[in-house]
């Protein structure tokens, strides 16, 4: 049986499959050995850079995120890089400036990403409108991405008119985001079949197997005319991950669509991850399945670092607790969907409630900034009374502009903290995304460059 249908696998080993299983510990030397085969699989593309990785080399493996980035497209001839852009976040867990933005993007595009996969936490489209146009200059893909969540107020309606927005505001393709694996076969199927009917856009998927899920909503979503999804090789995939690209190619092949994948070459590189998996073993994700994700919701790059948080700390057996007074947490604020930094936010708060006892004595900054609407439209009224509470009576009342308009240009700081100091432009923007985790891989370089004051910007 043949569908003639063709199917685009994106990969995602390289960023969320290690994201999600070890906590964003990869390094670029354990990535570059199998890039040139890995480009020869038949990927419509891979997923490289963005979501923690940024922050995350630069902080844990004292690496240049801008280096990699140059090192991987080298590599990668053939198959487009993609990355996964936070919106007006960017890679980072607070909104930027849109001169950051801009030249963000510029600078990312020149140093290799082709497709740009951009989200916002709030589904706030305010908050992609700047992203959006800084692709469209740069000449990049614009993937732009519908959060999924469930809640009382996130129905198919808001999915779909979602996605309408994004398609209205210049997207290339469309991207269906769960992040906490809770679409259900058929949900999948009444929204693919929704938005495919009515939106004119290539539609991919992105889950992960968090509750078991996934292979099944996937297939179902296909059936219903998706036209791609995430999947991650088999070393790093299920638990909190995508499932593996392996076991999906074989299963579409043996349904009737072409994937265009490499069985074989997809084996043999898979090995040199399963090597590679033995070094990050003190970061490695239980591969598991936990029917209560449908619950908690946390995504799953988020489980993995809130598991190394808490076992650092020494709390780890209050993991539980603090998973249980997630959701409530949620309900409180307004339903965020549970992704960056929003998955962030929610879980620190119900961290707090849990160590301290006393639900919301600790209440972190970006509680009151999102309460405040600096972070977009929460999706539901907040609490009164907790509103009350975290506001410490006082209520300004809620942003109703984009909160990004509030912000005034970055970059001449950051221009100006780097005085004196070797530096290219994608320094410059790393200190504005995270000068603290940034300047010491700005000095090392300079080191590197003795002689060198400034580098031409």
């Amino acid at each position: 049986m043949s569908t003639n249908r063709s199917i685009r696998i994106t990969e995602t080993i390289l960023r969320d499959g290690q994201q999600s299983l070890l906590a964003t510990r990869m390094k670029t030397s354990d990535m570059l050995p199998v890039a040139e085969a890995m480009d020869e699989l038949g990927f419509y593309s891979v997923e490289v850079w963005g979501g923690a990785t940024f922050d995350s080399a630069m902080r844990f493996l004292s690496e240049d995120p801008w280096d990699r980035l140059r090192q991987l497209k080298k590599a990668f001839k053939k198959t487009p890089l993609q990355m996964l852009l936070r919106g007006q976040n960017l890679v980072g867990y607070r909104h930027y400036a849109d001169d950051v933005v801009e030249a963000f993007v510029e600078r990312a595009v020149d140093n290799g990403i082709d497709i740009f996969r951009i989200f916002d936490a709030l589904n706030d489209t305010r908050n992609m409108e700047a992203p959006f146009k800084a692709v469209q200059k740069a000449g990049g893909h614009i993937q732009g991405a519908v959060v999924y969540t469930t809640s009382p107020v996130h129905d198919l309606d808001h999915f779909v008119n979602t996605a309408r927005k994004l398609a209205d505001m210049g997207a290339n393709s469309l991207c269906i985001k769960d992040m906490a694996g809770l679409l259900t076969p058929r949900a999948a199927f009444e929204l693919v079949s929704r938005i495919k009917a009515e939106i004119p856009l290539p539609l991919h998927i992105h889950s992960h197997f968090s509750n078991g899920l996934c292979g099944m909503s996937y297939l179902k979503a296909i059936e219903a005319g998706a036209d791609g999804i995430d999947t991650s090789l088999s070393a790093l995939a299920y638990g909190s991950a995508p499932p593996a690209s392996e076991i999906m190619a074989v299963a579409l092949q043996d349904a009737g669509y072409e994937t265009g994948l490499d069985l074989q070459g997809l084996i043999k590189v898979n090995r040199h991850f399963k090597d590679v998996r033995t070094k990050y073993s003190q970061f490695l994700a239980p591969f598991s399945v936990d029917g209560e994700a449908l619950s908690y919701q946390i995504p799953g790059g988020m489980l993995s670092n809130l598991r190394a948080q808490l076992g650092g700390s020494g709390m780890l057996n209050r993991l539980p607790e603090v998973l249980n007074e997630v959701p409530a947490v949620r309900a409180e604020l307004g339903y965020p969907p549970l992704v960056t930094p929003m998955s962030q936010i929610v879980a620190t708060q119900a961290v707090m409630n849990v160590i301290t006892g006393k639900r919301y004595s600790v209440r972190p900054a970006e509680v009151k900034n999102y309460v405040l609407g600096r972070y977009g439209r929460s999706p539901a009224p907040i609490d009164s009374e907790l509103r009350k509470t975290i506001l410490e009576g006082e209520d300004p009342g809620t942003l109703d502009v984009r909160p990004a308009d509030l912000l005034k240009p970055e970059l001449p700081a950051a221009r100006q903290a780097l005085k004196g100091i070797h530096h290219t432009e994608e320094d410059v923007i790393s200190y504005a995304l995270f000068p603290e985790y940034a300047m010491p891989i700005i000095h090392a370089k300079a080191e590197a460059n003795a002689g060198q004051l400034v580098a031409p910007v």
